[in-house]
């Protein structure tokens, strides 16, 4: 029997090992980006510095109108209003990346906004950007395309490192959070993973709108982002109304624009983030 009970032991235990070590060696696509991205600590010293727009417009206004001023004043407080910027047009599917960019340098009133889809190699475009700048559109089309080209960690790395500035609106919002599973977009394609650029180490909301409009029978957004926080309970959720905007550096943010924020908690709790305080 003592025999016995020490070979089941033996087997357990050998198993247990051959698990873990199987465990250990899982390279799926999902597993590394996880590890190297989402789970990367965030150091007292963290070097990020980011302007994230809830979107591109504001009520009646034109296109970036609201933001033009803040982009620009965004530049020039880190001396880079003569940088040659960037664009990621990839969200945008319903206009040609030729017409994005076009739309964006009449809007920003700079011609120095360069599309990354003129770049020959595109990884070396961002390695040596000073300022990746990235539209509004569809989160599921952008993230896939960052993956398709190899360049979710690239642009991590190099802002996270301080060797870049980061300008994102709706989408390009989205895609600086820890994954996209809080976009209101559709999911109209299939990204190798949901893990995004974790820039801003917490989940994102733009365009967040409060309550249903009458005669509508489907979730509000409270609700769909609650559904979230059931299954990420220990997950915060940064909602930007319309004209709010995150401007982050150091590891620390204030909310500016046209509007507060909102801090979504499990199960279904709400803060009021106030504009020009320091989170």
């Amino acid at each position: 029997m003592k025999k016995f009970l020490f070979t089941v032991l033996a087997a357990a235990v050998s198993t247990s090992v051959a698990f873990s070590a199987y465990s250990a060696t899982l390279t799926n696509t999902e597993t590394t980006v996880t590890k190297e991205i989402i789970n990367t600590p965030r150091h007292t010293d963290d070097k990020t510095v980011m302007l994230l727009l809830s979107s591109s417009g504001y009520k009646d206004t034109g296109y970036l109108t609201h933001a033009k001023d803040y982009i620009n004043d965004f530049l020039a407080e880190n001396k880079l209003q003569d940088s040659e910027i960037v664009f990621i047009p990839f969200a945008g599917v319903r206009t040609t990346y030729d017409e994005y960019e076009s739309k964006v340098q009449n809007a920003l009133s700079n011609p120095k906004i360069k599309s990354i889809h003129h770049f020959s190699n595109m990884k070396d475009a961002i390695n040596q950007a000073k300022v990746i700048m990235v539209g509004g559109g569809n989160s599921f089309e952008l993230l896939n395309q960052m993956y398709k080209n190899d360049l979710v960690q690239a642009i991590s790395k190099r802002v996270k490192n301080g060797d870049a500035i980061y300008i994102g609106w709706s989408a390009g919002s989205n895609l600086a959070g820890k994954t996209i599973k809080t976009t209101n977009d559709m999911p109209i394609v299939e990204p190798e993973s949901l893990a995004s650029l974790n820039l801003f180490p917490y989940q994102i909301n733009p365009h967040f709108i409060s309550g249903k409009i009458p005669g509508h029978n489907g979730e509000s957004r409270e609700e769909r982002l609650e559904e979230y926080l059931i299954v990420n309970k220990e997950d915060k959720i940064y909602c930007l109304p319309e004209g709010a905007m995150i401007k982050y550096q150091n590891g620390h943010f204030t909310i500016i624009g046209l509007s507060d924020a909102l801090l979504m908690t499990y199960p279904a709790n709400f803060e009021k983030l106030p504009q020009n305080q320091v989170y």
